[in-house]
């Protein structure tokens, strides 16, 4: 009887032993199965840009004032045309969001006003004004995909922005009766951007439309003064952006 139970527990104790070792071998893969486990991809790349851009534009303001003289505001009736060129460096978040610090140079010739005769001061004839002006702007943008890979090269993408900044003015007078005449100011500047662009990878190219406010522009060292008030300027730009990562 005590030999049998002897083996009894003998055999127990094998079995014991021995089902963990098969329960390792049914629930562990061996090496030659090659599990891989993808990393993990969140979808968001920040980084760094260069940018540089350039600009046709025109120019429009509702009157010119001849302030230091009495009646002597007037109506623009003549457009101003130029062009403007600018760089700039940025952050974009990887998530849409973007911003960046600019600097334009403007320059725009033409806009004019048209004195009738009779008046006491002013030469009779058309007046015009010209504009040089650097735009230091700080902007923020979202960009928006069409459902082809935004975020991705090769992506198309539409985006809005806006900006706030000085415009350091210089404004140049020519008109019958007085010799050209210039002078300057600094004011308060904002933008507003709406545009198409395209994602090459590293870089980004886009076409779009800024309208560009400036608050006053003034030529204070002539003898006669002007001022223009609530100008803007109307431009199609193309920008250029180079990303560092």
């Amino acid at each position: 009887m005590m030999r049998t139970l002897t083996a009894a527990l003998l055999s127990a104790a094998a079995f014991g032993m021995a089902a963990p070792a098969n329960a390792a071998d049914i629930f562990i893969p061996p090496p030659s199965a090659g599990i891989d486990i993808p990393d993990v991809d969140y979808g968001y790349a920040g980084s760094m840009y260069l940018r540089g851009s350039l600009a046709g534009n025109f120019l429009w303001a509702r009157n010119a004032d001849h302030y230091t003289l009495p009646n002597s505001r007037y109506e623009t009736n003549k457009t101003g045309f130029g062009f403007s060129a600018g760089a700039g460096v940025g952050y974009e978040t990887g998530t849409g969001l973007r911003m960046d610090v600019t600097a334009d140079y403007l320059h725009n010739d033409g806009l004019g006003i048209t004195v009738p005769a009779g008046h006491a001061t002013l030469a009779a004839g058309d007046h015009k004004l010209k504009l040089r002006s650097t735009l230091l702007l700080a902007n923020a943008y979202y960009d928006f995909g069409f459902g082809d890979g935004f975020g991705a090269a090769g992506g198309t993408f539409g985006y809005v922005g806006a900006g706030a900044g000085v415009a350091i003015n210089r404004l140049i007078t020519e008109g019958p009766g007085l010799p050209d005449a210039w002078g300057g100011n600094t004011s308060f500047a904002a933008a507003g951007m709406v545009g198409l662009g395209y994602d090459f990878g590293q870089v980004v190219a886009d076409v779009g439309y800024r309208a560009v406010y400036i608050n006053r522009i003034e030529n204070t060292a002539t003898t006669n003064p002007y001022r223009i008030d609530d100008s803007w300027t109307h431009e199609v730009r193309g920008t250029v952006r180079y990303r560092f990562n």
